[in-house]
């Protein structure tokens, strides 16, 4: 195994660490109180891949790995939302432009460097079931967190825009059925 420079590890990990303190936009513009970090979001769905079952296919570290990394470009670019007025393709450069810078502090020919680059390469491609599956998990969470923001605040449905934009985009069997029992808990939750 290699050993990194300690100096390039401090100046990647300075950047990444910011994900523990920026908050996810689209939770502050609809003022909710002390919403979640990105990290706080990047943590729950790893924390979900523990819970795929062994008869899935799917491979649990890679889906661990890809839910960690998938927002890691937003320590740099921030968290652009679909009310920013940026378009889908200069986000991607934002973000690409980020992970380069990224992982190029770790050393372009490091393992960390290349595992992460082509980790989050994975995610935005959307061509392995692992990456797949990661995205339908990044809306589950979306909804699940939207969910108990409705009950922390007393508020029935008042995010029910982003179930909606959502509305039967999921292809996963594991992710359908537990956006089901969401469901269930959401239409039950105020009883």
């Amino acid at each position: 195994m290699e050993s990194l420079d300690t100096k390039s590890v401090i100046n990647f990990l300075k950047f990444a660490y910011d994900l523990k303190e920026i908050r996810r936009k689209g939770w502050e513009l609809r003022d909710i109180p002390h919403p979640e970090s990105i990290a706080d979001h990047m943590y729950a769905m790893a924390l979900i891949t523990f819970l795929i079952g062994n008869n899935s296919g799917l491979d649990r570290l890679k889906c661990m790995q890809l839910a960690l990394i998938h927002d890691l470009p937003e320590c740099i670019v921030g968290d652009i939302v679909p009310d920013d007025p940026i378009t889908v393709e200069e986000k991607h450069k934002l973000e690409q432009n980020a992970i380069e810078k990224l992982t190029n502090m770790l050393g372009s020919d490091s393992d960390a460097g290349k595992i992460i680059y082509d980790t989050y390469i994975e995610y935005r491609e959307q061509k392995t079931s692992e990456a797949k599956f990661v995205k339908d998990l990044d809306k589950f969470d979306m909804i699940f967190t939207a969910a108990l923001y409705e009950k922390r605040c007393g508020s029935p449905k008042r995010l029910q825009e982003f179930f909606d934009c959502i509305e039967g985009k999921f292809e996963d069997p594991f992710i359908q059925n537990l956006v089901k029992s969401l469901y269930d808990y959401r239409e039950n939750m105020f009883k």
